[in-house]
C-alpha cells in the first residue's frame, strides 16, 4: 500500500519550507487528498513537486510550470514502477523516462534531470516507515485512512491494528489522537499526540495537533508551547501563527497577539 505524506514530510524530503509547499498546493502544483487539515501527500506528488523545484530553480514562468507539472502527473506511472522512473527536460519538452523507454509529458522550458529512486530512499528514512512489520502495518494505516469518513470507529480499530504490527508508527498515532479530538475525548488525543512526538519529535503538524487538543482542555500556556515550538522548527506555518496569536490574546498579551497575527496575514498574502 502507499506511503502517504504529511507536509512536513514532504517539506523535509525535499529541503523545503513547509509553507512552500503547502502555497505551491494552492497555486494548482499538485493536488494532494486532504484529511481534515492536513495535506496528504502521494509519492506522485512528491515527485511532481521536486519537477516545481527545479523548474522554478531554472526560471520557467509559473503558469508554464503549472502546466507542464499537470501534463508530468497524468504521465507519472503507479507508484509501484516509480522508483525506475527519470524525469528531464530538455528546451521545451518535459519527458518521463523510465526501462520501457521515454515519452513526451508537456512543453516547458528550463533544465530538469533527476532520478526518482532518491526520493524513495529518502521517504523511507522517514519516522514511521522502516520497522519489523512495516508493510502490514502501512496496509492496517490505509484501512484506516479509507475508513474515516464512513466509520471511524473502524478506523480507528485499524490505527490500533497498525500500532501493534509497528508501535512507532507515528501516522497512526497522530491520525488517532486526530480523530479522539474530533470525538471530544481532548485528554486521549493528547496522549496520543505526546506518543507522536516521542518519535517524531521535530514534526511541526504534531505540535500543532497537540497544542489544539491542549486548548481544548483548557491548557492555554502548554499550548502556547507547543505552538511556539512548531513555529521554531517551522516559521512558516500560517495556522499555527493565527491560533497562537489568538491565544496570546485571550492571555492579555496584544503585542504578542498582534505579532502573529501579522505573520499570519503575510504569509496568507505570500500563498495567494
Amino acid at each position: 500500500m502507499e506511503r502517504r505524506l504529511a507536509t512536513a514530510e514532504v517539506a523535509r524530503v525535499l529541503g523545503l519550507p513547509a509553507a512552500r509547499v503547502r502555497a505551491w498546493v494552492k497555486r494548482g502544483f499538485c493536488a494532494p487528498e486532504r484529511r481534515g487539515r492536513r495535506l496528504s501527500f502521494s509519492f506522485q506528488d512528491l515527485v511532481v513537486l521536486r519537477a516545481a523545484r527545479e523548474l522554478l530553480d531554472q526560471q520557467v514562468p509559473a503558469a508554464q510550470v503549472r502546466e507542464a507539472l499537470a501534463s508530468l502527473a497524468k504521465a507519472l506511472p503507479e507508484d509501484a514502477h516509480l522508483a525506475g522512473v527519470r524525469v528531464f527536460a530538455d528546451g521545451r519538452r518535459v519527458a518521463v523516462r523510465d526501462d520501457a523507454g521515454s515519452f513526451d509529458a508537456t512543453t516547458g522550458q528550463g533544465i530538469l534531470d533527476f532520478a526518482v529512486a532518491p526520493l524513495a530512499e529518502a521517504v523511507a528514512e522517514l519516522p514511521g516507515t522502516s520497522a519489523t512489520g512495516t508493510n502490514d502495518a502501512r496496509a492496517a494505516f490505509e484501512e484506516g485512512l479509507a475508513q474515516e469518513a464512513s466509520d471511524p470507529v473502524a478506523a480507528c480499530r485499524a490505527y490500533g491494528r497498525a500500532l501493534e504490527l509497528d508501535p512507532d508508527h507515528v501516522d497512526a498515532y497522530v491520525n488517532l489522537g486526530r480523530l479522539a479530538l474530533e470525538a471530544g475525548d481532548v485528554r486521549d488525543a493528547a496522549q496520543l499526540f505526546h506518543s507522536a512526538l516521542e518519535r517524531s519529535p521535530s514534526d511541526p503538524v504534531i505540535h500543532f495537533n497537540l497544542a489544539l487538543a491542549l486548548e481544548d482542555a483548557s491548557s492555554a500556556k502548554t499550548a502556547v508551547a507547543h505552538y511556539e515550538r512548531a513555529l521554531e522548527i517551522d516559521p512558516g506555518f500560517a495556522d499555527a501563527h493565527f491560533n497562537l496569536a489568538g491565544l496570546y490574546e485571550e492571555l492579555g498579551r496584544e503585542p504578542e497577539a498582534i505579532q502573529h497575527y501579522r505573520a499570519y496575514r503575510d504569509l496568507v498574502r505570500e500563498e495567494r
